[in-house]
């Protein structure tokens, strides 16, 4: 009997140690960064990096490396504004416009960011239904509509089931991807090598390296960060909004470098199965097409669960960050089963006509990010302003050299789809 309870004595006292680690904090904390993380990998990366890797193989790997570098800090950014302000980002800026008729325009504004995201994202389902199960691509269109709504009405009662399933898609699409970089056994000596070669063979490589670009920086995923982190410290006293933003701080170190990694493997992926084989792939479908005869019909099934968990997991951000935009903007409560529907379905309809005129999807793709690049300024620029002033940020302000790193960015950012959207003309 004391044996026992000398047993139990030791197991409450490990387990009173973790509960008090910084990692048991740490995993208590995460969240934000893992939902956010899936702007990495949502099908708009999808079609940028396997057209990148079959028609350039490993050259535009650098590119891959510095949209997610350039992402990370300004998600960084996003989340600190949320924990030292403890409002979204629209919210700040709702106060900040105060005129009607300034917030109105810059409201429907992101809202058809919000929607043209929500649009590459639902097509990434759709696609996935369509090759996975063989459904017609009229039918997956209607299927793939209800993806959202169902893992919300899920979801309702406790945003904590969000993250945790967000944790499992994040796990899934990953370990995906190893097992198919596994299967194609890359030239780890290019990989290397073109990770900090900085290399563009003409305006088709720069056109693709600027699609990498702008779907990695997502407007929505800069709006919604602010939300996700304010969530967490809710109105907590100082002390415990310098842990949460230190957290913060290792979360966006951890889920976005390994999001990043997953990004990498999608190109690396493409230019070992099919830049030898088929260097003119330039879509989801014949990706698949051309995996499967190569490396076998499990190559091509994980391939397509990947993009599948991508579609509905970044569908759900898209479909979050339109709630925090309407609700931050205009500063009014609507019905959150009422947004849902609305956000979800205000795609299904163009898109099922397009379907019905045969017109292919990937273009209505391609489209979609064009108009997120002319959209990204709408949340970056308030951003990288707005966690530079010291009356707003107190001491989360940013340190000088984070400051010129951030515009640095935002140059680097805004040179690189003004040639999206010029060359698009």
């Amino acid at each position: 009997m004391t044996e026992n309870t000398t047993k139990l004595d030791r197991f409450s006292k490990i387990k009173d140690a973790y509960r008090n680690s910084k990692l048991a904090q740490l995993f208590s904390y995460m969240g934000p960064a893992v939902i956010i993380s899936i702007a990495y990998m949502d099908p708009g990366n999808y079609g940028t990096d396997i057209q990148g890797g079959a028609s350039y193989n490993y050259n535009l790997l650098w590119v891959v490396w510095l949209a997610s570098a350039m992402a990370m800090l300004l998600q960084y950014l996003s989340g600190k504004l949320g924990i030292a302000t403890g409002k979204s980002l629209p919210e700040i800026l709702r106060e900040k416009l105060k005129k009607k008729t300034y917030i109105v325009p810059y409201w429907l504004a992101t809202e058809a960011a919000a929607a043209a995201t929500d649009l590459a994202e639902y097509l990434g389902t759709v696609i996935a239904l369509n090759l996975l199960f063989g459904i017609p691509m009229i039918y997956a269109s209607i299927f793939g509509a209800m993806d959202v709504i169902l893992i919300l009405a899920l979801t309702t009662r406790r945003f904590r089931i969000i993250e945790q399933m967000f944790m499992l898609f994040v796990s899934v699409i990953g370990i995906g991807y190893l097992y198919d970089l596994f299967l194609t056994k890359p030239d780890l000596h290019l990989i290397a090598y073109h990770s900090i070669a900085p290399i563009l063979d003409g305006n088709g490589a720069l056109m693709v390296a600027v699609g990498i670009i702008g779907a990695t920086v997502m407007p929505h995923a800069l709006f919604v960060h602010t939300s996700l982190a304010a969530r967490k410290v809710n109105d907590k006293p100082l002390p415990e909004k310098r842990k949460a933003r230190k957290f913060h701080l290792y979360e966006c170190i951890m889920l976005l470098t390994i999001a990043g990694l997953v990004n990498a493997a999608i190109m690396i992926t493409a230019a070992a199965a099919f830049h030898p084989h088929n260097s003119g792939i330039s879509s989801v479908s014949d990706a698949y097409k051309t995996l499967v005869p190569l490396f076998g019909i499990g190559a091509g099934v994980i391939f397509l669960v990947t993009l599948l968990f991508s579609g509905i997991s970044s569908s759900v951000v898209g479909t979050m960050a339109g709630q925090t935009l309407y609700d931050g903007l205009l500063g009014k409560k609507t019905n959150i089963w009422i947004r849902r529907f609305i956000t979800r379905f205000v795609n299904v309809i163009p898109t099922t006509i397009a379907l019905l005129l045969g017109i292919d999807p990937l273009n209505m793709l391609v489209y979609s990010q064009v108009i997120l690049s002319l959209m990204i300024p709408l949340p970056m620029v308030p951003l990288v302003l707005l966690s530079r002033n010291k009356a707003m940020m107190g001491e989360f302000v940013n340190r000088k050299s984070t400051t010129i790193l951030s515009f640095a960015f935002v140059g680097i950012i805004l040179g690189f789809n003004s040639y999206l959207i010029i060359a698009s003309l």
